[in-house]
């Protein structure tokens, strides 16, 4: 029995309730489904209980209304297959499990050869998403201003939305439970805290406060933490979340731009949790050219970074896409040889330690995404609506799956003055 696709609402989801409609461009597509669907392991039905592809077990795309699936795809591309998701033109039994497919064969749908033909299909980055100052303010108030209580409802206690270090290997099979996210949490917070000596008397800086949490663990070493974001959520559950800890005479929160911050070799250890996805290709010279001016002789700067390999990065690096366009607006993804290239021509920096992990980022995309799903009518009363729901799913089912399959890693990367 199929239920009926969620009411969409057409003031706050236009491109989301509007439905293309070229006809050719719906033709194309459903050809590129069925070749897609022949040379993948994954079967799509349609509503007439026609199935493409032969691939026995393999996850399987229920289409609900085959015009405007293939109409959104053959006008958006992929940020039309997102579209359609949202508009419930099409569902799955295991959205991870049929995403990962996509993830893990980038190369068999689009060869290496041919990414270059992203530049000519599809958006452009619209103008007030660069990261200007202004722009970087109105791109984090549209992710992490939405509203603390969201974010509680799939958070752990740490309030940290970043990839968690569990405290055992997981390649054996291994399934983590929820209960166990904030002590991994604190374990990924203390290991970078480590890496960059924060002990007592230390003076650090913090890029992006989240909710508080590291900053909380520094100063509980007995460290000094001037922390700074664009989020006024987020600061203000942070400096109540201090208060609670006892360390708010240790702690400045501050509504700041990394760009903002005066001084000269002010800081003995600087730290940057999955920030630097935020900071857009342009503007990564200046981060870490600010690093760079602000850490003091002999301090260390610990960042920690999701990656994606070098060709796909400069592949995928001018596109809009559908992350941007409803999830985090302005951001890219960095590779390691990007950030080792910057740090060369615009730094004195270094890489002195490097620790991947992603694994870990897939296991904990994963328990978020179950509690999100769990609390799904939480977050109808909180506000958010269904088409909000499924949009988050699938932000979150897509991230999981980009780390399952190796498409993305996490790094914490360790910086020093090269010698």
């Amino acid at each position: 029995m199929t239920t009926s696709p969620p009411m969409v609402d057409k003031a706050r989801w236009p491109d989301v309730a509007a439905v293309p409609r070229s006809r050719f461009r719906a033709s194309v597509a459903a050809l590129l489904v069925r070749r897609v669907a022949a040379r993948l392991p994954l079967r799509v039905q349609y509503p007439d209980g026609r199935i493409v592809g032969s691939t026995p077990d393999s996850p399987i795309l229920r289409v609900r209304d085959e015009q405007a699936f293939h109409r959104r795809l053959g006008t958006a591309g992929l940020v039309g297959f997102g579209e359609a998701y949202q508009a419930g033109d099409w569902e799955t039994d295991d959205l991870p499990a049929l995403l990962a497919v996509f993830a893990d064969n980038v190369e068999r749908i689009v060869p290496s050869s041919l990414q270059w033909l992203r530049h000519f299909h599809g958006a452009r980055f619209p103008a007030e998403e660069t990261n200007t100052l202004d722009g970087a303010k109105r791109n984090i108030h549209r992710h992490y201003d939405l509203s603390n209580e969201l974010f509680s409802l799939f958070l752990d206690d740490t309030m940290t939305y970043s990839a968690a270090l569990f405290d055992s290997p997981l390649r054996g099979g291994e399934v983590p439970s929820f209960d166990r996210l904030a002590d991994a949490q604190r374990r990924k917070i203390d290991r970078l805290l480590d890496q960059t000596g924060v002990t007592d008397g230390s003076r650090v800086l913090e890029i992006g406060t989240g909710w508080g949490e590291l900053a909380i663990r520094a100063a509980q070493r007995g460290a000094t933490v001037h922390t700074v974001t664009l989020s006024a959520e987020q600061r203000a559950l942070a400096i109540e979340r201090a208060e609670r800890a006892g360390v708010a005479d240790r702690i400045t929160v501050e509504l700041r731009d990394y760009r903002e911050i005066a001084g000269e070799r002010a800081y003995d250890a600087i730290l940057s949790v999955e920030m630097i996805e935020a900071v857009g290709e342009r503007y990564w010279p200046t981060y870490f050219a600010t690093l760079d001016r602000l850490l003091a002789p002999g301090g260390r700067i610990g960042i920690q970074a999701i990656t994606m390999p070098h060709d796909r990065m400069r592949a995928s690096r001018k596109s809009y896409t559908w992350m941007h366009k409803y999830v985090f607006p302005g951001g890219l993804i960095p590779s390691l040889p990007a950030i080792e290239k910057i740090l060369a021509r615009h730094t004195g920096l270094r890489v002195a330690d490097r620790f991947a992990f992603g694994e870990h980022y897939a296991e904990t995309l994963r328990l978020w995404r179950e509690r999100f799903t769990a609390n799904a009518s939480q977050v109808t009363r909180a506000g958010f609506d269904s088409t909000f729901g499924r949009t988050w799913k699938l932000y979150l089912a897509y991230c999981e799956a980009g780390f399952s399959t190796g498409y993305l890693n996490v790094y914490q990367l360790v910086m020093e003055p090269a010698r």
